[in-house]
């Protein structure tokens, strides 16, 4: 009990208000990271899907890339051709005040920008291959860093609940029940007086 609280109907009036937003509260939160958890596992399958075939990808694309240089010589002077893709934009969907990004690639057809006399097949597929990765870069910068921010979210409301449910919800119930002992205690000495007092009257007389 904190020493503190005196045992007044005012005392006691104000921490029931706040022992009910208290239980509110912690009824929010815990919502809050339900609501997060159950978002987070729809993302987490598709991280490991995204991640596995990304890797398998990026095999493939460093595969022909090599075949290329094989066949071709170094083929970086004929990548240089190739323009730097700058359609890429970030936005944002909220969930329970939890702001998840949203990447958008606005995905062009794909096109021949370097000469087609100088390259062969090997080149314009690992050109195709890796377009392919950039795709799959960019679903994956999504979803890893929607779950990284939802798990965050996540041991924060954990840490709230925890507090609320373990020490500010108890150490409300403890004061409460303080006061009203307190207060139910000083009902019985005044109504103890008044029999006293009743009765001594009645005595006089």
């Amino acid at each position: 009990m904190n020493n503190q609280v005196f045992p007044t109907k005012g005392n006691l009036i104000a921490l029931q208000k706040s022992y009910d937003l208290a239980k509110k509260g912690y009824e929010l939160m815990d919502r809050k990271r339900n609501i997060l958890i159950r978002e987070m596992m729809t993302m987490v399958e598709d991280v490991r899907h995204v991640r596995a075939e990304l890797s398998k990808t990026y095999e493939q694309a460093y595969q022909a890339l090599q075949e290329a240089n094989i066949t071709l010589g170094i083929v970086s002077d004929i990548a240089k051709s190739i323009p730097i893709d700058q359609n890429v934009s970030v936005s944002y969907r909220s969930v329970m005040g939890v702001e998840l990004p949203m990447v958008t690639h606005e995905a062009e057809m794909v096109k021949i920008t370097y000469g087609i006399g100088h390259t062969n097949t090997k080149f314009d597929f690992a050109y195709k291959s890796f377009q392919k990765v950039k795709e799959l870069t960019v679903k994956l910068a999504e979803i890893d860093n929607a779950t990284y921010r939802l798990a965050n979210a996540i041991r924060k409301s954990q840490k709230r609940a925890n507090a609320l449910e373990n020490i500010v919800i108890p150490r409300f119930e403890e004061n409460i029940k303080f006061i009203t002992e307190s207060l139910e205690e000083k009902e019985r000495e005044a109504f103890t007086r008044q029999k006293v007092i009743k009765k001594n009257q009645q005595a006089k007389k």
